[in-house]
């Protein structure tokens, strides 16, 4: 029965020796898939590029990993990395199987997965394990599909897809593989691997040049040519406050109104030069002094006149006005 794996699952291995299978549909316009196969020691990388085992160098040394041609059967195109597990030798760590795209990216390769037969194995034989493998973000040209590893006495087997946008020498790379001839797909310097198989810079980007560009010499200023002052007009704004009259700003002042004195009154004649003191009414209080309190007259005044307003002070009928002026002022 075929075991279905999920990315970052693991499975321990019933037999020794495995066959793994990459399978995917071809088509026009389809790039074409390579299989490989990494063997790391317990640090994780290569200990020689012979432990890179892919289509230009398809068999290890020790001949217990090899790659085998690729063939067309009736689900698509197969291309198979094969591993005599016991016969490894136990500065071995893990087996790892990455597949590389040639002329295009994972986006564009349909029903790409992973089978892990026994080995020797008939084509048509039920698979021990699948992994269909799905790219994160389509731009990979190149995939870690899984790793074979030792866990005690035997080995397991752990379904990776992570992705490298990169090419395949620049996963080869990252694993201590030497690239002597990097082509378009060669990895830029620095350039290295993060979760999801994104990559990332391993170094911050140059900063930006800090060389000021040209400008233009600075002018003198010119002072700005003054205006001699013109002579303004005196207004209320740049008078004196002493020459202002002052306006009360209270609108109900604290003395009593006092009505105006009957039109008769204004027509008497002006008081004589000023004469002995003698006997005679007490003169009435000031402008603006509390006047006292008088009763409405008997009589009402003529037809025609100011009528009083009864309840508030009246003004003194035989008020005169005092002398006015220097002329009336004894010398």
């Amino acid at each position: 029965m075929t075991h279905a794996m999920v990315k970052g699952s693991n499975v321990q291995l019933e037999t020794a020796a495995v066959r793994a299978v990459l399978c995917w549909s071809s088509g026009p316009g389809v790039p074409d898939v390579d299989a490989s196969a990494l063997l790391l020691d317990e640090s994780g990388q290569v200990t020689c590029d012979d432990d890179f085992v892919f289509y230009n160098q398809p068999e290890h040394p020790s001949g217990v990993v090899r790659h085998l041609p690729k063939s067309q059967e009736s689900g698509g195109l197969r291309d198979t990395i094969e591993a005599d597990l016991p016969a490894l030798g136990s500065g071995v760590d893990r087996v790892l199987i990455a597949a590389s795209a040639d002329g295009g990216t994972f986006a564009e390769v349909q029903q790409l997965r992973l089978l892990l037969l026994p080995a020797g194995a008939s084509a048509d034989s039920e698979p021990l394990l699948r992994f269909d493998i799905e790219p994160e973000t389509g731009a990979e040209t190149a995939l870690l599909c899984g790793e074979i590893y030792r866990r005690g006495d035997g080995w397991k087997f752990r379904a990776l897809g992570q992705g490298y946008d990169t090419g395949l020498a620049a996963l080869t790379t990252e694993y201590g593989v030497t690239v002597e001839d990097s082509d378009a797909d060669g990895p830029p310097s620095g350039v290295g691997r993060t979760a999801g198989g994104d990559t990332a810079p391993d170094t911050a980007p140059p900063p930006a040049s800090t060389v000021p560009s040209p400008t233009q010499p600075a002018q003198p200023t010119q002072p700005a040519p003054t205006q001699p002052a013109q002579p303004v007009a005196p207004d209320e704004a740049t008078v004196p406050a002493v020459m202002l009259p002052q306006r009360s700003q209270d609108p109900e002042p604290d003395f009593p109104l006092v009505a105006p004195a009957p039109a008769a009154a204004a027509t008497q004649p002006v008081a004589a030069p000023m004469a002995p003191a003698g006997p005679g009414p007490a003169a009435p209080p000031h402008y603006g002094h509390p006047q006292p309190p008088q009763q409405p007259p008997a009589t009402q005044p003529a037809y025609g006149y100011p009528q009083p307003a009864y309840g508030y002070p009246q003004p003194d009928p035989n008020f005169t006005l005092p002398p006015q002026g220097p002329q009336f002022q004894n010398r």
